[in-house]
């Protein structure tokens, strides 16, 4: 369902931001990133991961969990790094914020001809299982965490991942948000809670968001904004990266 009451906010916050960085030097400070690389040994599959969480002396209980996805970056790398303007600004909040590269240098290249949902579906399945890895060892490691209310994001390609996984392990996920995937088909339901935030420059494939009827049904969140689909990475300007984090904020403190 359309939020239009939003832009009232937006506008005010984006007046307001308007003249500062999109984020403080003070919670540049206070982010610490923590970057590793795991190893899924029954795929024989390296992962590189990096956290970003607060540079604080003592361990948050509770603290809740956002697993993002990048997008698709033709294998160069490094992806999984190229958003901290959402990772870093997240943790300042408070979140725990796990950033997984999902491309290596000796994947195939994503294919270009074929239906999307039918040539691309081994990558976002792959996705799938990198986020579930993750996920798992997470849990092992940092049992303090709070798993009930699971966050997933994804940009594009990286946000097809984050619907697929939403419709494969429903009860693993409490939100899931997605920066303008699509291709894969965003879940019709009210659990998880779905949102999806729209370029003004890529229509998604028929089919991939819900209907108006479905919005209305499951509480959906269809959000269009003003900013090309390439720019919801760092590449973007100030106020488009305030506009997505004024968003996702948003929608992660709903209840």
């Amino acid at each position: 369902m359309h939020k239009y009451l939003y832009f009232v906010a937006l506008f005010l916050f984006i007046t307001n931001c308007s003249t500062k960085k999109n984020i403080d030097e003070k919670n540049n400070d206070e982010v610490k990133t923590d970057t590793v690389t795991m190893f899924d040994k029954a795929r024989n599959r390296k992962i590189p991961v990096a956290y970003f969480h607060q540079n604080a002396g003592t361990r948050m209980i509770k603290q809740q969990i956002v697993i993002f996805s990048h997008g698709y970056g033709a294998n160069k790398g490094g992806d999984y790094l190229i958003y901290s303007y959402l990772t870093k600004n997240l943790a300042s909040k408070g979140y725990f914020v796990v950033s997984i590269q999902h491309e290596l240098p000796t994947d195939e290249l994503i294919p270009t001809e074929g239906k999307p949902q039918i040539v691309r579906m081994p990558f976002w399945e792959r996705g799938t299982e990198n986020i579930l890895f993750i996920l798992n060892e997470l849990k092992k490691a940092k049992p303090e965490l709070n798993y009930q209310h699971l966050t997933l994001i994804g940009h594009s390609n990286g946000g097809d991942m984050t619907a697929l996984f939403a419709n494969k392990y429903p009860n693993l996920v409490y939100k899931i948000i997605t920066m303008d995937n699509r291709r894969m088909y965003l879940p019709k339901t009210s659990k998880p809670k779905i949102y999806t935030l729209r370029s003004n420059d890529y229509p998604a494939d028929e089919g991939v968001l819900p209907t108006i009827e479905e919005q209305n049904k499951f509480n959906i969140t269809v959000q269009n904004t003003n900013i090309n689909h390439g720019n919801m990475d760092d590449k973007g300007s100030d106020t488009e990266k305030n506009t997505l984090n004024f968003f996702i904020e948003r929608y992660l403190s709903e209840k």
